[in-house]
């Protein structure tokens, strides 16, 4: 009598069934991103999405512009323009010219080294002088007219010249040089005297060289010339224009 079948015995009726072939090999378990690795995506993420609609948002003029917060400002506090005088002209400017002068100021110590105590200042400046005659001086027989012979004899002043002005932006200081104490010195003070004494002294030679032109021939030409068109034009023939000592 056969016997019966066990379940650690398979029957010859049901054999086991083996392994496909074909089967497909079971796949390992892929690691999953930690808790920490998914906040850090989260957050960029947002990061991304806030910026992308701020750069929209700017485009469309919504939101401000924000500039370079380090970036250099000017801040113009200057107070409002004070009119101290005004007056009246009378003068004639007949010629003026442009001067140009080098100045080589320096200042030293007597028995000290020029390392130690030692300015010079090597500065060209540029500046311009006008040469006028003055009307509002003139008196009663400064003009004499003859009706008839349409003749006019007129006495003037003599030309004037004002004060060097000196033209800032064509004037610039060269170089300089300071002694080792006044360097010193200069790091905690600053002496505005310095350059308006080179300024200053500019304006002398310039005014000097003026007077030492031919300015005040070409204002005494110009201004003759200038009174002889007026007086041709109002029918006058003969105009004798003079100008007294100076």
């Amino acid at each position: 009598m056969a016997e019966s079948p066990t379940p650690e015995h398979p029957t010859s009726e049901y054999p086991a069934v083996p392994d496909r072939p074909d089967a497909a090999e079971p796949t390992p378990e892929q690691p999953r991103p930690s808790g920490f690795a998914r906040l850090l995506i989260f957050v960029g993420f947002v990061f991304a999405l806030i910026v992308a609609s701020c750069l929209g948002l700017r485009a469309m003029n919504v939101l401000p512009t924000f500039d370079n917060p380090f970036a250099e400002e000017t801040t113009d506090r200057s107070q409002p323009v004070l009119l101290q005088s005004m007056r009246d002209l009378q003068r004639y400017v007949a010629a003026d010219g442009t001067f140009q002068v080098i100045v080589d100021l320096q200042e030293n110590r007597d028995n000290i080294p020029d390392f130690l105590i030692n300015r010079r200042t090597l500065f060209v400046g540029s500046g311009t002088v006008e040469t006028y005659v003055d009307f509002s001086g003139l008196s009663g027989d400064a003009l004499k007219i003859d009706e008839e012979k349409k003749t006019i004899e007129l006495t003037l002043p003599a030309p004037q010249q004002s004060t060097a002005a000196l033209d800032m932006e064509r004037s610039y200081v060269v170089a300089e040089e300071r002694g080792l104490f006044n360097r010193i010195g200069d790091a905690f003070r600053d002496d505005p005297g310095k350059q308006q004494q080179v300024y200053q002294l500019a304006q002398q030679r310039i005014t000097e060289a003026a007077r030492a032109s031919e300015l005040d021939k070409r204002a005494r030409e110009n201004t003759q010339r200038m009174l002889e068109s007026l007086f041709a034009r109002l029918g006058y023939t003969t105009v004798t224009v003079s100008f007294a000592s100076p």
